[in-house]
């Protein structure tokens, strides 16, 4: 799985391309070939960008665990997938964002992809800082969270 590192800001232009940050690509040559997916964030008003082949994984784990003849599942399934996108990178380095997601998530000019395990975020720049900052929730969430004992993972 690729770990993108960094967050980025960058401007769209007048059709809604982004210019995809070098230092992300240089993340994930062999990726970008494949293109990407991007859907809407399960909790966040923000768009979530997997590299295919952790879409490919990420639809893995969830046929696993639902089964699309129980109506819950179904509609899971249904909202989960819904306002997806296969998007690519075009010969300068930029990508078209499809504008029912752009609306989704509220970005008009400035965005901001912020790397993770295994995907980037896009926010509007604004709703970016304002979910981002550090504070006392997150010192509080990561003691929680990684403050007890645990054991190291598998090298």
């Amino acid at each position: 799985m690729i770990s993108f590192i960094g967050d980025y800001t960058v401007r769209l232009d007048s059709k809604g391309r982004l210019s995809f940050p070098a230092a992300f690509k240089k993340q994930i040559r062999e990726a970008v070939q494949d293109g990407f997916v991007l859907k809407r964030d399960v909790f966040e008003n923000c768009l979530i960008m997997y590299p295919m082949e952790e879409w490919e994984r990420q639809n893995k784990i969830i046929r696993a665990r639902t089964n699309p003849y129980n109506k819950e599942h179904a509609r899971f399934l249904r909202m989960f997938f819904s306002g997806t996108a296969e998007v690519s990178l075009d010969a300068n380095n930029r990508m078209l964002i499809p504008k029912r997601l752009l609306e989704y998530a509220g970005i008009r000019d400035e965005v901001v992809l912020a790397g993770q395990s295994g995907k980037i975020e896009i926010w509007a720049s604004d709703g970016y800082s304002s979910v981002s900052r550090a504070d006392d929730d997150f010192a509080a969430m990561a003691e929680k969270l990684l403050g007890g004992s645990f054991n190291e993972p598998d090298t």
